[in-house]
Order: structure tokens, then C-alpha cells, then sequence
């Protein structure tokens, strides 16, 4: 491995030659080695490509009709992605435009994503994939939560630890080590979801507040720790002194649904969606304020306890699903309770007998009946009022 602090002959602003990276990626190999205390075991092999074949790559990729049906339920009960729209694209679209680089777990592979006509590096990206690489090498990266909550959390150690590294290494750059210029620009944006987006970035965003808190107060064996240990839901990430004893409330959702009516033919057949895109959901549509969008923290999603979506298909080809939520106390029911009731409002919802409403019109036009019983809120969704009931039975 080359030391972390020689010299190299690079110039990276007009593209690298395969000279030149190899180069580049074995002295940041060696820094970041440095900075973390832990070795690589093999070196890493990195690709450029251009934002073009990155797309084309997103584009081609299949998805079972199954999950996409899964999918489009789930991100339509956050308020998202409506019925005129489909979860795969827009994800697949999002990615394409936002997206500098990834790492291949198991394969000691980076592929960065160049937005020049003549590929560069940033130095930024290719130090936080590297980052991956290592992680990979000393704990594994390929086992992954059922579900998105918990995927999410997953995830707040393994981007925060990826995306704090960097700046420690670019402190450096400033004070003690010479450094290759420049910083390649990010993708134009255009085709990015905002919704998506917010809830997609929170291991971006909130992940490094939450790796450094314990890596500040206990060095970097502490973040070992939280690698042998990941966070299990975006409340913890959020909330850093939940972690690790306060998890998520395991909750049933009895099938009370009619002949006509059944779960989707999916495993896992809900999922949880957490708080973190509680808090989105409520943003994006603009049904809070946040001073900070990054902290993701609002007293309508505060308290969080647990949830499960179960979508549900009808005969007749008609979707719907049951969203049980749970919350630490009366109080915090009731006060996501009184926001998602105006969240209904904010797409012109009308209320039409105790607890049901209708959104007449546009991409989330369906049936809703919202109730609260203490601690838990229940949303059920169906295309008609009359669907409400075979979708799920009250009890009583």
C-alpha cells in the first residue's frame, strides 16, 4: 500500500488515466486507514462510468410485478407516489439523477457515476465508497433489514460512518496533507422526486450526526460496536439515546377482510415505514414546518413506537391497505392523528360521516376511514366508501 502521505503525479480536472486512479485510490486507501485504525484486506477496484450509462443501467432493471404492486401501495399510503405514477420509475429516475457513486459489497468493486463528458473523480465520492469497501472487508455489508424502517437504520451507520469519514479527511487535506483538486458537480436534479428524496437521504443526513455522537464520546471501537450492532429503526438514528434498547412495538394486523379482498402475494406481506418517512411524508406535503429538514424532527412524528402498512389487492384488480401505527403515548396518537387528518385536507379531502373521508379527485383520490383508540392510530384505504368496510371490518 502506498503511505498515506507521499507525493503522487496526478492532474485530475482534465480526467484521470488508469495510471492516475490507481494511484489516487491507493494513497486514499492509506489515508483512510489512517483516519479509521482499521486495514483493508484487499485492494479495491475502481470504475468510471457516465451518468448516461448509469441511467441505462437503472432503466434495465426488472422488477416482479408482485413487489411493484407492494411498492406503488406503500409509497401511496406516505402521500409520495400516486396512482398516476409508478414507485420503479420514479425511484429509478431519482437514483439516476442523484446518485455519485456506489460500492458492489462482496466484490471489492466501486463504480463512480462522472456527470463530464471526460470522467473525473470526486474526491468526496470516491473516499466515501472506499469507505464502503473497508466496511465491507471488516464487518460485511450484504445482509439487509426486511424492511424499509429498518433498512433505513441499517443504514444510518453504514452512509454516516461513509459520509463523516470524508470530511475528517478533508479537514486534513486543509491542514496536513496535499490534496487533488477538484470536486466534480452533482447530477442537474431534474428528474428527482422530492418525496422520495427526503426519505431516501436520511442515512445521508442524519446518519453521520448519529455515528459521530458515540464515535466522539468512545473513539472508533465505538462505531465497531454499532456495526456489530445496527440501529433497528430511524427513531434511533433520529433519537441517538433510544438506541439500542428502545426498538420498534411489534404489531399485529388481523385480516379482517372480506372474500373479495386478500394481502398481497408478497413476503414480507407489510411493511414499516418508520418515522423518519412519517416525518417526510408529513413534510413534503407540507403539513408541517421543520427548521431543519435534516434532523427530521416534529413533535406530529415524535414519539413513533411502531407501524405496519399491509397492502391488500381485490378481485377486480383494486387496491387498498390497512396502516396501524402506535405511538409512546395518547398524546403523541393524537397529535399525529390531528396531522394526518390535515394532511387528508391538503389534498382537498371531504369529510363524509364519522371518521371517513374522501379525496374526490387526483393521484391519491380513494376512501379513508382515520380512527385513534388511545395509544393507536388505524388508516384504512379503498378505491369507494363501501370498499372501506371490505377491506377491513370494525370491530364491535
Amino acid at each position: 500500500m502506498r503511505p498515506h502521505n507521499q507525493s503522487i503525479d496526478v492532474t485530475a480536472a482534465d480526467g484521470l488515466t488508469d495510471e492516475e486512479l490507481d494511484l489516487l485510490v491507493k494513497r486514499s486507501m492509506a489515508r483512510i486507514e489512517r483516519i479509521r485504525g482499521l486495514p483493508f484486506k484487499r485492494l479495491v477496484e475502481v470504475e468510471v462510468i457516465t451518468r448516461e450509462e448509469y441511467r441505462e443501467q437503472r432503466r434495465n432493471r426488472s422488477v416482479g410485478e408482485p413487489r411493484r404492486q407492494f411498492e406503488n401501495q406503500v409509497w401511496e399510503g406516505m402521500f409520495v407516489v400516486g396512482e398516476d405514477r409508478d414507485v420503479t420509475e420514479v425511484r429509478s429516475s431519482t437514483f439516476g439523477e442523484s446518485v455519485q457513486g456506489y460500492y458492489l459489497p462482496g466484490r471489492d468493486r466501486i463504480v463512480i457515476v462522472s456527470d463530464e463528458e471526460t470522467p473525473t473523480i470526486s474526491k468526496r465520492t470516491l473516499v466515501h465508497e472506499l469507505v464502503h469497501a473497508l466496511q465491507d472487508q471488516q464487518f460485511g455489508l450484504q445482509n439487509r433489514p426486511d424492511t424499509q424502517d429498518g433498512q433505513l437504520a441499517r443504514n444510518g451507520v453504514v452512509e454516516g460512518e461513509a459520509s463523516l469519514l470524508p470530511r475528517r479527511y478533508l479537514n486534513r487535506c486543509e491542514a496536513e496533507w496535499s490534496c487533488i483538486p477538484p470536486e466534480t458537480s452533482s447530477g442537474d436534479g431534474g428528474g428527482i422526486d422530492r418525496g422520495m428524496y427526503q426519505i431516501i437521504i436520511h442515512p445521508y443526513t442524519r446518519g453521520p450526526a448519529f455515528v459521530e455522537t458515540f464515535q466522539v464520546r468512545d473513539g472508533w471501537a465505538a462505531v465497531d460496536g454499532l456495526h456489530e450492532q445496527f440501529p433497528t429503526t430511524t427513531e434511533q438514528v433520529i433519537h441517538s439515546g433510544k438506541y439500542p434498547d428502545e426498538g420498534a412495538i411489534k404489531l399485529q394486523v388481523p385480516d379482517r377482510s372480506d372474500d373479495a379482498w386478500s394481502r398481497l402475494d408478497h413476503d414480507p406481506e407489510a411493511e414499516r415505514i418508520g418515522e423518519a418517512a412519517v416525518f417526510s411524508m408529513l413534510l413534503v406535503n407540507d403539513v408541517i414546518d421543520a427548521a431543519d429538514p435534516r434532523r427530521y424532527r416534529h413533535p406530529a412524528s415524535a414519539g413513533w413506537g411502531g407501524d405496519r402498512l399491509v397492502p391488500y389487492r381485490s378481485d377486480d384488480g383494486e387496491f387498498g391497505y390497512v396502516w396501524t401505527l402506535t405511538w409512546d403515548s395518547a398524546e403523541d396518537a393524537a397529535e399525529f392523528h390531528d396531522a394526518y387528518r390535515d394532511l387528508l385536507s391538503s389534498h382537498d379531502a371531504e369529510q363524509v360521516g364519522e371518521n371517513r373521508y374522501v379525496i374526490p379527485d387526483g393521484p391519491f383520490a380513494d376512501a379513508f376511514r382515520v380512527t385513534r383508540d388511545g395509544r393507536t392510530v388505524r388508516i384504512v384505504n379503498a378505491p369507494e366508501l363501501e370498499d372501506l368496510a371490505d377491506v377491513y371490518q370494525p370491530s364491535g
